[in-house]
């Protein structure tokens, strides 16, 4: 079965455009706009409108105002009741039972009333997500009792299946064992709820991509108005169950595909976006600065991870004018540990990431593992921690790294000599001839990307010498790019050696970013990488066995939170020493001008519910948002956080069964 995952558009524009929007909380001193409409930009198209099927960002931007599922996040990343308005959790850990609120309804792309939701849509949408081969399957397969086997065609009724509706008001979850974060899986859209009879009537058209009537609605929008690659529009719906905390009326967005960074803050300046992100090597920085210079605002980073990935088993070679000879020699540098590990040292991620954020906020965005150090923790101190601990042991090179966000704590020109010399004497001991040739293919169109890659191409090429490495920048059409990379179907269909696309968690567990390296259908070994689950030599080669071990061994701790997040570190540990992948940067922490209060719509790491484009909660002012008045709420909004989240933490006893 196709198991893709939830990959994060690369384009310069989708990873930052959305950063001012990435952090929540109190409320600005300056008064809310009366104006009720959201004016922004879109970057990524969807294939699809099928929340259930689709994984991509495309989609889920759209449909996580379109959709409610069973819980959703607070400002301060907290699970809250949405479709449930309670639940209890069976003393094993096994079995959720959800109570669903009675206001709930359907309603069609015209805000009629369709039918009431209840707990049998909730097992019409898993039942879809197999029947459609759904994209994120990978999140809940293994979780949910009889899923597997079902899916496997072991058992043919789906009765099976460890979803069940109790009464018309009552679903019920079994699992395969206990999850702390099962509950954080339901903001993902696979848990989302599909009326039997719409799904039915709507055939293969359910989802259409450009046709908002072939969905419906239980949630704060409804799409009026989709046009591929030009705009879409959202408008409240007005018998929304929870109405009175979505403060904007309508949403109006238009497709920018990065050619033209200026027109972000032409149109904030003449008062027809409500935000623009900046880009400080754009001719209308300099004109926003004085204009606007109290106004430049930094978002907070999320927990998005942006890799550049080795395809260590390239096949395809449509964008290469390399000969067969320099073919098979980058292949085989590429699967050479030491030669990785020399590029990831050699490669200056603060200019890389300047290129779109100025050189004042050169840091701010960096990330230098897969996982956030700080997205969990581990006797109170951050899972970043324990990593930086067991990567030393790998070697000299490591003991001296900080893998802590917002500072580059891999950039090491004499490291990255160093591990050069131990690679280039292996390879040419195979054979290999020098220079290495490798291909970053980039859409030519975005702007910003383009200088990312030629940061790239300058820093490493001069740390370990162009007679050495020669990175080639293949500028394409976004459509082709798109082909190449993001939107490829097979790994055969992958036409680069160096690509970057971004990750984000679906649930609350390190397991969420690292089991995408796993060799059981890893997303990004599968996808990225270019290894196959069943081609032993090369996972053997790598080294990915070993991973795939540590993941298990991990994953088979379900009863002790610290000693599981422990095991997860080791994995993370030998991903970074592995080199693989380069982290380089995350959403947020660019330079901005917004109308947006600060900290007023949910947030979360995970999920779609807590997503920067989700404007349930969100609120508008009349004028810019100050640094000052940003600071002072960030300030109040941290404080905030923290209480509510150790109250949070509590209270999750209170669902158990006694």
């Amino acid at each position: 079965m196709k198991n893709k995952s939830k990959w994060l558009f690369a384009a310069g524009v989708t990873l930052l455009s959305a950063s001012f929007l990435a952090a929540c909380g109190s409320k600005s001193s300056d008064s809310t706009s009366s104006s009720s409409t959201y004016n922004y930009i879109y970057p990524s198209e969807p294939v699809s409108l099928d929340y259930i099927k689709m994984n991509q960002a495309g989609t889920s931007e759209i449909t996580n105002n379109l959709i409610d599922g069973l819980l959703e996040n607070d400002q301060y990343g907290n699970l809250i009741p949405s479709l449930a308005k309670d639940w209890t959790v069976s003393k094993d850990g096994l079995t959720y039972t959800y109570k669903l609120r009675k206001d709930a309804k359907w309603y069609t792309a015209d805000g009629e009333e369709y039918a009431d939701v209840t707990a049998q849509d909730f097992v019409t949408g898993l039942k879809h997500a197999v029947d459609s081969e759904s994209e994120a399957l990978y999140v809940v397969q293994g979780s949910i009792k009889g899923l597997q086997d079902y899916i496997d065609g072991k058992t043919k009724d789906f009765s099976t299946v460890g979803v069940k509706a109790v009464d018309d008001h009552t679903v019920q979850y079994t699992l395969n064992k206990p999850e702390t974060y099962w509950n954080s899986k339901l903001t993902y859209s696979i848990m989302a709820p599909v009326n039997a009879e719409f799904l039915k009537s709507k055939g293969k058209d359910f989802g259409k991509q450009t046709d908002p009537s072939s969905l419906l609605y239980n949630g704060p929008y409804l799409l009026k108005s989709i046009t591929a690659k030009s705009s879409m529009e959202f408008e409240k719906n007005p018998n929304y169950w929870d109405a009175d905390n979505v403060h904007i009326d309508n949403v109006k967005l238009t497709y920018y595909d990065g050619s033209d960074p200026d027109s972000q803050y032409n149109n904030f300046d003449e008062g027809s976006y409500v935000a623009a992100r900046l880009y400080p090597t754009a001719p209308s920085y300099k004109t926003a600065v004085k204009k606007y210079g109290d106004d430049i605002v930094y978002g907070q980073q999320d927990g998005s991870t942006y890799m550049i990935y080795f395809n260590m088993n390239r096949t395809l070679h449509k964008i290469s004018d390399k000969t067969d000879a320099q073919l098979s020699d980058s292949k085989k540098a590429m699967n050479n540990k030491d030669f990785r590990q020399a590029v990831t040292f050699g490669f200056d991620r603060a200019s890389f990431n300047a290129q779109g954020n100025g050189e004042e906020a050169k840091d701010k965005a960096l990330r230098n593992t897969l996982v956030p150090p700080a997205f969990v923790q581990i006797d109170g101190k951050d899972f970043g921690d324990t990593v930086e601990a067991d990567l030393a042991s790998y070697g000299d090179e490591w003991k001296d790294v900080d893998l802590s966000d917002a500072q580059d704590g891999l950039y090491n020109p004499e490291k990255a000599k160093t591990e050069f010399a131990k690679a280039k004497e292996a390879l040419t001991a195979e054979g290999v001839t020098f220079p290495i040739q490798l291909d970053f293919p980039v859409s030519q169109t975005d702007e910003i990307s383009v200088q990312r890659a030629q940061s790239f191409k300058q820093s490493v090429e001069k740390s370990l010498g162009s007679d050495n490495i020669q990175i080639n920048i293949k500028q394409v059409t976004e459509d082709e790019w798109l082909a190449a990379t993001y939107q490829a179907e097979t790994p055969e269909q992958n036409d680069y050696d160096l690509s970057i696309s971004g990750w984000s968690p679906d649930y609350s567990d390190p397991s969420s970013y690292l089991d995408i390296f796993g060799t059981q259908k890893g997303a990004a070994t599968t996808y990225r990488i270019g290894v196959a689950d069943t081609d032993t030599a090369m996972i053997q080669s790598v080294g990915l066995d070993k991973y795939q071990a540590m993941l298990d061994e991990a994953n088979a701790i379900t009863d002790d939170v610290n000693a599981r997040y422990e095991a997860y570190a080791k994995a993370q540990a030998w991903l970074t020493d592995s080199a693989v992948m380069i982290p380089t940067i995350s959403k947020g922490a660019v330079p901005s001008l917004t109308r947006i209060v600060p900290f007023t719509r949910a947030n979360s790491y995970v999920g779609v519910k807590g997503d920067s484009t989700s404007y349930k909660y969100m609120k508008l002012q009349d004028k810019p948002v100050t640094a000052k008045e940003y600071a002072k709420a960030l300030k109040k909004y941290q404080a905030a956080k923290e209480k509510s989240n150790a109250k949070a933490a509590k209270e999750l006893a209170d669902h158990v069964e006694k």
